[in-house]
């Protein structure tokens, strides 16, 4: 009988629920990987794709990622992760794989529309080209633990100020195991000559931790880290922070150590912005529609007959009419005296003038910033929201609010003291058709660097060449509208050159 001692090595990447009693911490449910799809209104038939990955680290979840591999058959889809760690030896061979197949990275999480992972034989999808559809958001997604090391394999690696990366020590886990053999051997010349060893039984002789990195490891993980080209600012991090807490990185810092490639966020990889691109980037994926479809509610069509005077030549039917709301930023780190802000979404209507001077009348005095998402609608509605913008001597940003909590459209949605809380992001908004004439009422105009805006004929000439000369507007921007009779979308240059923007900006939640 023999005593033999085994090491395996684990992060314990959620330290509160790991206890020396446990040989393996509970991280909740294993990492799955899927394909999803973008949901985001009016961007088919060309819709950026990415591969979700949300969950624990364990042996088996390289196994799980080559099979995902495989079956794109070398389509290089972006990763967006959303993990408390788990597997060192894994998250290892997690990131040599991503950086193996040229991936990107974010860390994020997935909003799933109709069918979810975890439901079989869901069929609401079945037709439509993909077998998941949602979209990607950074806000409360992390990545801690041993999952920064699968995260150093992507060759872009974004985390953005909504997110969470943090670091700490690796608990090493030795369990003892006692085993019995049985040995045959014979005598030769009055000397044993083993013939077989067979181990008959194996039984747990009990297990203790380390929370300090061996010099082995420490080597192995400093050799990972040269190799992916992050600095060992990252490992030393690990090393000073005990096991039983997390080190959240911030974005800078995640910077000078080469751990992050930009300070964006998970939207510079998943926003339906990036397939309007030439070349198309390799994420986005065409799907035709079948020639007994209608075309998707929204689409511009180059033949359509003129709409009255006054009127946008299209409007999306998925787009409500638009609705003001106050806003205020939810990020932790601006309490207690985080910016407010008025969201504008939807379409314009000849009502849109009206509501936004209710709104205004409830705020008194306070020159709160609009920020505008809408497709267009209603020239006149336009022409008069922007003049009341300018009255009121108010900023307009373009950009989108995602609400925390609940979206105020929903019927169970009340806002404390009549103030949601949310975000803006630039990528995915959106300042179309008559949407521009609304956006030059601002003091300053600025437009998101990933947000969009275009223009086409919209009527009522003469009316808009007086009401972009009052704004001081030059005379391009009149033109550019009057010349294009189908959405054409404005570069930066030209909104400089028009004055419709003086550059690009990001509005502060």
């Amino acid at each position: 009988m023999s005593l033999l001692a085994l090491g395996h090595a684990a992060f314990a990447a959620d330290a509160k629920k790991s206890t020396p009693e446990k040989s393996t911490p509970d991280l909740g449910p294993t990492m799955p990987f899927v394909v999803v799809r973008s949901s985001a209104p009016g961007c088919e038939p060309t819709c950026p794709e990415w591969i979700s990955a949300e969950g624990s680290i364990e042996a088996g979840t390289p196994a799980l990622f080559k099979r995902t591999l495989k079956a794109l058959g070398g389509r290089k889809l972006p990763i967006v992760v959303d993990s408390p760690g788990g597997n060192v030896e894994a998250a290892l061979t997690l990131g040599r794989l991503i950086r193996k197949n040229k991936l990107d990275i974010a860390v994020g999480k997935t909003r799933f529309v109709g069918c979810l992972p975890d439901v079989k034989n869901c069929k609401e999808k079945d037709g439509k080209g993909a077998r998941y559809f949602g979209n990607a958001y950074a806000d409360g997604a992390i990545c801690n633990s041993a999952c920064p090391l699968m995260f150093s394999g992507g060759i872009r690696r974004v985390v953005g100020e909504w997110a969470f990366l943090g670091v700490h020590q690796i608990t090493t886990t030795y369990i003892r195991t006692k085993l019995l053999y049985r040995t045959t051997y014979r005598v030769v010349k009055g000397k044993k000559k083993i013939l077989s060893t067979k181990v008959v039984s194996r039984k747990n002789a009990g297990s203790y931790k380390t929370y300090e990195m061996n010099k082995p490891l420490e080597r192995k993980l400093a050799a990972y880290l040269k190799e992916m080209g992050v600095g060992l600012g990252v490992l030393e991090t690990m090393k000073g922070t005990p096991a039983s807490s997390i080190q959240q990185l911030v974005p800078y810092d995640m910077l000078q150590m080469n751990l992050v490639t930009s300070l964006d966020a998970v939207d510079l990889l998943t926003a339906p912005t990036l397939c309007k691109s030439d070349p198309l980037p390799a994420s986005c994926r065409e799907l035709p529609a079948p020639a007994n479809v209608a075309k998707p509610a929204g689409e511009v069509v180059a033949n359509a007959e003129p709409a009255p005077a006054g009127h946008e030549t299209t409007r999306p039917k998925e787009a409500a009419d638009m609705r003001f709301v106050l806003v205020r930023g939810s990020n932790p780190l601006c309490n207690p005296n985080c910016p407010e802000w008025i969201s504008a979404e939807g379409t314009i209507t000849a009502d849109t003038p009206e509501k936004l001077r209710q709104l205004l009348d409830g705020v008194g005095d306070r020159r709160l910033p609009i920020v505008i998402n809408s497709p267009g609608g209603d020239v006149l509605g336009a022409l008069a929201a922007g003049r009341l913008i300018r009255e009121r001597k108010l900023d307009v940003t373009v950009a989108r609010t995602d609400f925390i909590g609940c979206e105020p459209r929903q019927a169970d949605c009340t806002a404390e003291d009549g103030v949601y809380n949310g975000l803006t992001v630039d990528a995915g908004g959106a300042c179309g058709s008559a949407c521009p004439i609304m956006l030059a009422g601002g003091v300053k105009r600025l437009v998101g660097p990933r947000a969009q805006l275009s223009v086409h004929s919209v009527g009522q000439e003469q009316k808009v060449k007086a009401y972009l000369e009052d704004m001081a507007i030059g005379p391009g921007l009149f033109t550019a509208i009057q010349l294009n009779s189908v959405e054409r979308q404005l570069e930066l240059d030209r909104m400089l050159k028009y004055g419709l923007t003086p550059g690009i900006n990001r509005q502060t939640n």
